[in-house]
Order: structure tokens, then sequence, then C-alpha cells
């Protein structure tokens, strides 16, 4: 049904209901002559008479009678329908599923959870922990996470906090070993790599303005985030983590910053994403806004900020 069809239906209804063509007009804000021919065109398209016609007034026929009780009913639930679409829209209601990073998710999202859960009791959260980057069209997610580079056009971003990269040990590892006063150093110590890194196993890292690219070894690979950290905290060596990741080791003085003064050179971005920046739902819109507030001041960096990331 296109929209020629639905006019020359409502231009039915009305004449119904106003007694004729004239008045029909009047309420639908259109000449009657047109109304006339629109009822004409249904008739004609359905291959029946449905008003008798004189020059006093309209009837409806049989046909008429049970055309007109049943496309009544179906204009008014189509309108109930809609109303229903408008009122879930903008109540906070339903299930909202998030896609999310596995590590960041359980250390920064799951916690804060329960709390909007509390504040929306009508609303559900279906959360999946995840280490890939899902469909969010395809695979109906309302929101996901992101961490890094975004290359999907069709979504709409928006920054949740700036994240980086940042070398760490032990202080019993560099106790042990000393603490590297320059890129070149680290060919003399146990790096932990992470096979998950895009450069592995290579370091960016800054030096007097420019980039430099270190290849690291050591006894341990690993593509798990969580594993990384344990190791470095463990003293196996020297690991590049994320600052999310390590802020809570960094504050408690079981990881300490190796070269502060040599920055890692791929700085990256958390993101909330959603597929459409138009007639956002509720649920989404009051997610994603208490986020953004959650993230005002990004919990990690209260956990590094009594540190000295400056050169002495």
């Amino acid at each position: 049904m296109d929209g020629t069809d639905f006019d020359q239906i409502a231009a039915f209804l009305a004449t119904v209901e106003h007694a004729g063509f004239t008045a029909a007009g009047t309420a639908l804000s259109r000449d009657g002559s047109l109304v006339s021919r629109r009822v004409t065109a249904l008739e004609k398209r359905l291959g029946v008479r449905l008003l008798e016609r004189t020059t006093r007034r309209v009837a409806l026929t049989e046909a008429g009678e049970a055309y007109y009780q049943r496309m009544r009913k179906a204009v008014q639930a189509m309108g109930e329908i809609d109303t229903d679409a408008v009122d879930a829209a903008g109540s906070v209601r339903g299930t909202l599923r998030l896609s999310l990073p596995a590590t960041f998710g359980r250390m920064w999202i799951a916690p804060i959870l329960p709390v909007f859960l509390r504040q929306h009791p009508g609303l559900a959260v279906e959360a999946r922990y995840e280490d890939r980057y899902v469909d969010l069209v395809a695979e109906s997610f309302d929101v996901a996470v992101r961490i890094g580079e975004l290359a999907d056009s069709r979504l709409i971003a928006r920054k949740l906090a700036p994240a980086s990269r940042l070398l760490c040990a032990s202080p019993d590892y560099l106790a042990e070993r000393g603490m590297p006063a320059h890129p070149s150093d680290l060919a003399n110590h146990d790096c932990i790599g992470f096979s998950r890194l895009a450069s592995h196993p290579i370091w960016h890292l800054g030096d007097d303005g420019k980039t430099v690219a270190i290849r690291i070894s050591g006894p341990l690979v690993t593509d798990d985030a969580t594993s990384l950290l344990q190791a470095a905290v463990a003293g196996v060596g020297i690991a590049m983590v994320s600052d999310w990741l390590a802020g809570p080791e960094l504050k408690s003085g079981r990881l300490v910053p190796v070269l502060p003064g040599h920055p890692v050179a791929t700085p990256e971005g958390i993101y909330l994403v959603h597929p459409s920046a138009k007639l956002v739902p509720a649920k989404t819109r009051v997610f994603i806004d208490g986020l953004v507030e959650a993230f005002v001041s990004p919990p990690w960096l209260a956990h590094t900020a009594h540190l000295d990331h400056n050169p002495s």
C-alpha cells in the first residue's frame, strides 16, 4: 500500500464521517472535488461501489458499510501502533544491548551498570564482553564501547575519554635490572610482548620530538591484557600497558612508570558508538549521557595523577 492508497482511504473515511465530499474536503483541508475523485479511484481499485451518491447526500452501500467498519478499526490500530512506538522511544524501558571490550568493560563499565539499572527500573541490560568489533546494525546492538581508531563511518561516535599506553614494570624487577634511561636500553631488558598490539614486536616511543622504533624481546608474549598486567606485577619484565588497565597498580605502587620522558607514540581514544543520530531511543540516550557524565574525569587518571610523568 502506497501513499496514494492511503490518501484514497482517508478521503473515503472522511466522506462517511462528515456526510459528504464538501465537508470531508474541509476536514482534510482539500477541495471537495478532489476528495470525490479519490473515493472514485478507491472504488475503481477495489472493483466495488462503496457509496451511493445523490445531489444532496452520499450513503454507504452494503459493501461500503463493511469496508468502512473494518478500515476504521485498521486505521485506529495503526494510530495506536504509532503512539506505542513514540511512547517506547520516549520512555526508558525495554532491553539495552551493549557491546563492551572484555577487560575495559569489566573494569570500568560493569561497576556502573547496577547503579544505572537502579535509576531506570523499567530497563534491562544485555551486556556482551568480547574483544571484537561487532556489527551493531546486523547484530542489533544499541551501543558499543570501542578503543582505538574508528573505521565504520555508518556509526555515530562520541568520545568517552582519552587513553594512552605507557611502559611500566614492578619495583622488584627494576631493583634487579635497573631503570632504563633511553629507549635503546630496552634491548638489555626483558620486555613482555602483547601480540594483539598492531606493531608487535615493535614499540614506538617518543624521543626528542621524533619517534623511534624499538624491537623488543622477552620470556613472555600474551594476547590477553590482564595476563600482561599480571606478568608485569610479578616481575617478569617491562610491559606496554594501557593507562586505564595499569592505573590501580600504579597507584598502589605495584608498578612504576618506565621511560616516562619517552611516551608511547600511539595514543588511543575510548568511544561510544551507536547506529543512528536520528530518533535515538530514550534508553540509548540516557545510557550515553550517563556514561559520559561518569567519565568526565576518567577514574584511571585519578589513579595516576600523583605520578610525575615528566623527566627530571
